[in-house]
């Protein structure tokens, strides 16, 4: 079949494109950036990239007329909150228009549960968009999903950063509404499941997990999960608009989306009825499942989408190797940038020769001692070596580092820390020619975990200091073997 996708770059239409295109599809990705699709549509002939924006409805000619059915997987959120209804409907609104000219058979549209009768704006705004679609001539099937929990959910960061950073809570009255998380592999089995399925033709569904919670229990249920001693109290001073400033100092999420979320936060979003159970029969993961299955993603480093991709710059390719991009928000970050005038392949030889035998280049002893400390509390330490004493892939271990990219082409390679940390670290490599100036750009970016991840930052830094600078001046003058 014919399939369009709108929201390709997004969180979940990242996540569904390649199970679309393991169906066998043809798939064609309505984008408004087409550099955030390029290396996807080289991975597969049956998708294709359709530059428009459905807010310009003149920009949508390039749609096919001969589509068999349309995901709807777009929102305006992340824009200002004086304007993001507007948008919604005027995106819901050309999207019909263009789709009433082609043959298409269904329109999937994910949206949120709204069963409440006093709604948030923003949940008004999603039901706005059913009812556009819904005055169109072609089926709908709408899935109505409360919090979406999986590893680069909005939803799921918030969870985490909030009880990773916070061990005592003093937090809002809201804490105590209700909601029935979902896993996002229930969200895309379902998005599959409903696809040109005559059953779901003009129908609604609410789609949720077995667990009904409140965002207490979900905080807490976190907590346990992770083996943290989390305290939380809820008081009922903290404004809507407090609340917002709360989110976004605490969490990676911008003011826009946090206020948003925090005024939808005063519903309850629960199922009033399972009959998708009648159409589809399936058993959805626990809230603790999904949690699990998230860590699992996140340890693995396989996160193929984040929420932030809507928002950010970013790249949607099938490799979730070369998809991982070092985040800017919550981070610190300690960088060296050397010039040289030697051959920029020798460089670039030395840096792929980086850990195993060859160690670190500097100070290799302090390199040992943080691997056998690391090996001391559990971690995996520098035993593991690598493959290869040349040669780099995606996806290799590199002592207590695991390799993300290693493109040659643009002389970039990109690690992650597997070591026991009070945060997350990531350590890279690039090599810039600009015209006959060239230099080794090194930089070290640390996202730490509460205050103990800040102080184990500040407490390293003078071993940065002469580590790292050291390190860069032998990459750049190695000439041994």
């Amino acid at each position: 079949m014919k399939i369009l996708l709108t929201g390709a770059n997004g969180y979940i239409g990242a996540r569904l494109l390649p199970i679309l295109e393991a169906a066998g599809h043809e798939v064609y990705c309505l984008v408004r950036d087409e550099r955030r699709t390029k290396q996807s549509l080289k991975a597969n002939k049956n998708t294709h990239l359709i530059v428009g924006d459905l807010l310009i409805d003149d920009s949508l000619n390039g749609i096919p007329k001969d589509i068999d059915a349309a995901f709807y997987l777009v929102h305006s959120m992340g824009n200002s909150r004086s304007d993001f209804k507007s948008l919604e409907v005027l995106s819901a609104t050309n999207f019909v228009k263009v789709l009433e000219q082609t043959n298409c058979r269904q329109v999937i549209y994910l949206t949120g549960i709204v069963n409440d009768e006093q709604l948030s704006e923003h949940l008004k705004s999603r039901l706005a968009v059913e009812e556009i679609i819904k005055k169109s001539s072609i089926p709908h099937t709408f899935l109505r999903a409360a919090i979406i929990i999986g590893s680069g959910s909005a939803s799921f960061e918030i969870i985490r950063d909030l009880t990773e950073k916070l061990p005592v809570m003093v937090a809002p009255k809201w804490l105590h509404t209700k909601c029935q998380p979902i896993a996002i592999r229930d969200v895309l089995f379902y998005l599959e499941k409903v696809l040109v399925n005559e059953k779901t033709f003009n129908q609604t569904f609410d789609i949720g997990g077995p667990d009904i919670l409140t965002y207490k229990n979900m905080l807490l249920g976190y907590a346990k999960a992770r083996k943290l001693k989390r305290y939380i109290l809820t008081i009922p001073v903290l404004t809507p608009r407090l609340s917002s400033y709360w989110l976004n100092i605490v969490t990676s999420v911008n003011y826009n989306i946090a206020s948003s979320l925090v005024e939808s936060m005063k519903n309850e979003v629960v199922c009033h009825d399972h009959k998708i159970l009648d159409v589809i029969p399936h058993q959805c993961a626990t809230y603790q499942q999904a949690l699990g299955y998230a860590f699992l993603k996140i340890e693995q480093n396989s996160i193929v989408s984040s929420w932030r991709d809507a928002l950010n710059k970013g790249y949607l390719d099938t490799d979730f190797m070369d998809q991982i991009e070092v985040p800017q928000k919550g981070t610190v970050h300690y960088q060296v940038k050397l010039n040289f005038e030697k051959d920029s392949n020798e460089v670039l030889k030395n840096i792929w020769a980086i850990g195993g035998k060859r160690g670190w280049y500097y100070l290799d002893w302090l390199w040992g001692l943080r691997g056998l400390v690391d090996q001391f509390v559990g971690g995996v330490g520098l035993r593991r070596g690598r493959r290869s004493g040349s040669e780099i892939i995606a996806g290799d271990a590199l002592d207590f580092w695991r390799v993300l990219l290693a493109d040659k082409q643009t002389k970039r390679l990109l690690l992650y820390a597997e070591m026991r940390l009070p945060g997350e670290a990531w350590l890279e490599f690039k090599v810039i020619e600009r015209g006959s100036h060239q230099y080794l750009k090194q930089t070290a970016t640390f996202r730490p975990n509460g205050l103990w991840g800040r102080a184990y930052w500040w407490l390293m830094g003078p071993f940065h200091l002469f580590i790292f600078n050291g390190m860069a001046k032998r990459i750049v003058n190695f000439n041994g073997v």
